[in-house]
């Protein structure tokens, strides 16, 4: 027997050794060969070097890990997937809202989703961090702040031999982490996925890779929409929601700073400033493997748009797949593909295995339900920000969306109605009513595809002394899309399961199936933009509004992949408060748009060129397209949130 054991500790080896341990590249994919059983399991409190509870004493945050015992038997050392999550005692993760449970000593027994399932057999360490705050950590919860960021920061700290870690919570002993080799991967959907980018942006080294899923790149942005709120509440009630008894008890005062720095004014604070990721994408040093859904109405899609912007900007190794879905996990709606995708991902950036996946196409994105395309690049080759006029055509409230100016004159009015959505306008879009103006093209004679972020710049008047405004792309025509408005978010859970990796007792690789929850439209809305007209400027400090002076806005419009197919119109409708996903301003004016000053500008793949081809033909001299970021040189791969 023993024979036995040194020869399937000798084949493990040869399975999953990084490439660096070998002399060479590794081409094949990490194997299961090591015991999920018989895998170390325990807990390790990490020191943050903060003080958060005013207590005196220095935070320690819990760090719960499995790894195989056999790679640290024979010597060797292996990466790290991390996930740091607020949720793992009081929501659960994933679809089935999975908690840590822990035996009577308090050793971890589950450790929620598949991660440890699945790659701990494949020679990895899962590490699933409770935050600041949260579940078995000290200190206070601070909402993607400074606090938040350095809890799992430290952790890779002490992964790398840079802090110092605990056998308990309060003394015991310290204990190092010789069987990590430094390399890390995070990974996590919402708030934890924000962990990631908010780690990735401090530069620390150890950090090869983050998997953000539907996840924040800057705070602001999740509370409020150019100064217009998007949520009645603020961060301080966010943390309340997720923090441990003892943050209850000790961290009033951080509750406090929370609402005082976040006012709901919509103002740019300091805050907010902290808790601004995309600001620091020249730290990133990590590779970022994005995923979002298009339909997401909870973390909103600007979010990933301008965190990919940025990271282009800096060069940074990238892919990304989006989904028709809203807030939803890919493991919940393209299982057995992102499985196998993430599991070559993680082999690639921290087992050091050459299998080309950062020469895979970037993007991977869902055209209708479970039909996926893909691109060498994104946004698409191609795609140039083209201007697209606003014509008030011949009836009130029935404008035209294209390549032809306005009328020196044209203007268009509406008067805000808060008990109207973005569902009413596109339902009503040929309607001539009051509380909405509406651009369409004609029946597009070919696709036209947006691939990106686009703006409509607005000049607005105003009959009172506050307005918010709202800017929604429509594909007027019948589809069956994803259900992203129903209780799955265009997902149904099944009764069977499948399983990825291995079970004990206590904790089961056997998940829920689903399947995609479809709905039939005649119309849909694929992008969004939100501004309170008081905060024109860029510096997002608000002003109230003077009545009948015209302001000028450029409202950003979230980034998507839609195609518009052929015989159907692309509308753009523009209107006040949008039900249900902004909160209306303390007055309901009527407004002016004066046409001639305003516009959209849209990434249309193909450029002005494609507009003409599917709309008709315009004036002789058109605007020139610019170069949207993330396309110049060589493809590389690159309400709780």
């Amino acid at each position: 027997m023993a024979v036995v054991a040194v020869v399937l500790t000798a084949l493990a080896a040869a399975f999953t050794a990084p490439a660096m341990a070998r002399g060479g590249p590794r081409t094949g994919p990490t194997r299961p060969v090591y015991s999920y059983t018989n895998a170390v399991r325990e807990s390790v409190w990490v020191d943050t070097g903060l003080h958060g509870e005013g207590n005196g004493k220095r935070d320690r945050v819990a760090a719960d890990i499995i790894r195989p015992r056999e790679p640290a038997a024979a010597g060797r050392k292996v990466p790290v997937i991390m996930d740091a999550s607020p949720y793992y005692s009081c929501c659960g993760r994933g679809n089935e809202s999975q908690v840590k449970t822990y035996d009577k000593s308090g050793k971890p027994v589950q450790f929620p989703l598949y991660y440890d399932n699945y790659f701990v057999p494949r020679g990895y360490a899962v590490v699933l961090v409770d935050l600041a705050g949260t579940n078995r950590s000290d200190g206070c919860v601070d909402v993607g702040g400074p606090s938040d960021i350095t809890s799992a920061k430290a952790v890779i700290d002490w992964l790398n031999g840079r802090a110092k870690g605990y056998t308990s919570r309060s003394g015991g002993k310290v204990v190092k982490a010789s069987w990590a080799n430094g390399s890390v991967g995070m990974i996590g959907k919402s708030w934890d996925g924000t962990i990631a980018n908010g780690v990735a942006a401090t530069g620390v080294e150890g950090l090869k890779t983050v998997v953000p899923i539907s996840a924040i790149s800057s705070w602001y942005d999740y509370y409020f929409a150019q100064g217009a709120a998007l949520y009645d509440g603020g961060p301080d009630g966010l943390a309340s929601d997720v923090e441990s008894r003892t943050a209850q008890a000790n961290c009033s005062a951080e509750q406090r700073r929370l609402r005082d720095g976040a006012p709901r004014d919509g103002d740019w604070t300091n805050a907010w400033q902290r808790r601004d990721y995309v600001a620091d994408a020249a730290k990133v040093k990590a590779s970022v493997f994005v995923v979002h859904g298009m339909e997401d109405l909870n973390v909103r899609t600007k979010h990933f748009g301008q965190w990919w912007d940025a990271l282009a900007a800096h060069g940074v190794q990238r892919k990304i797949w989006l989904s028709q879905t809203g807030h939803v996990d890919p493991f919940d709606y393209r299982r057995s593909a992102w499985v196998d995708t993430l599991h070559q991902w993680f082999d690639h950036y921290l087992m050091g295995v050459d299998n080309g996946i950062d020469h895979a196409p970037m993007a991977d994105i869902e055209r209708t339900p479970d039909h996926w395309t893909t691109d060498t690049v994104w946004p698409a080759h191609g795609t140039a920000a083209t201007k697209v006029w606003l014509d008030p055509g011949s009836a009130n409230g029935l404008g035209t969306l294209g390549v032809r100016p306005p009328a020196a004159g044209s203007t268009e009015t509406y008067t805000d109605d808060p008990s109207q959505s973005e569902n009413d306008w596109s339902a009503q879009v040929d309607q001539a009513k009051g509380d909405k103006v509406a651009f369409t093209t004609g029946v597009l004679k070919h696709d036209l595809r947006l691939s990106g972020s686009g703006t409509v710049t607005l000049t607005a008047t105003a009959s009172t002394t506050s307005a918010h405004l709202s800017a929604v792309l429509v594909d007027l025509g019948p589809a069956t899309i994803r259900n992203y408005s129903g209780g799955g978010e265009g997902i149904t859970t099944l009764k069977t399961k499948s399983c990825w990796g291995e079970s004990t007792a206590g904790d089961s690789a056997c998940f829920y199936d689903t399947a995609a929850d479809t709905t039939n439209v005649n119309y849909t809305v694929f992008s969004r933009g939100w501004g309170d007209l008081g905060h024109y400027a860029p510096s997002l400090h608000g002003v109230r509004l003077t009545p009948g002076k015209p302001y000028t806005i450029t409202l950003r419009l979230a980034a998507s992949d839609h195609v518009v197919p052929a015989g159907h119109r692309l509308a753009l409708v523009v209107a006040g408060t949008d039900k249900g996903l902004i909160v209306g301003a303390d007055t309901t004016p009527t407004i002016s748009l004066d046409l001639t000053r305003s516009a959209a500008e849209l990434p249309l793949v193909g450029g002005y060129p494609a507009l003409v081809r599917a709309v008709g033909p315009g004036p002789v001299t058109h605007p020139a397209g610019r170069t949207l970021p993330g396309l110049r040189g060589a493809p590389r791969v690159s309400r709780m949130p």
